[in-house]
């Protein structure tokens, strides 16, 4: 599980203030957008490692015979 963008929330959370006028509300929209962001990031890095894969199976064998005649 990554959580690098844990000290980002959390500073997000700990940098509320009651007094100001933020909501809650808007804050926890604030905090899925940007888990959204992380999650969208992810299956994208996913994504071009499943592409690559199907890419290297279509032909697995490719490179790893030389054939020499002499």
């Amino acid at each position: 599980m990554d959580i690098t963008g844990l000290d980002a929330a959390l500073s997000t959370v700990s940098s509320y203030d009651i007094g100001s006028s933020t909501s809650p509300v808007t804050l926890q929209e604030d905090i899925g957008i940007a888990m959204l962001g992380k999650s969208l990031d992810m299956t994208q890095t996913l994504g071009a490692g499943m592409v690559q894969m199907m890419e290297n199976s279509v032909t697995p064998y490719l490179g790893s015979n030389i054939d020499l005649y002499i």
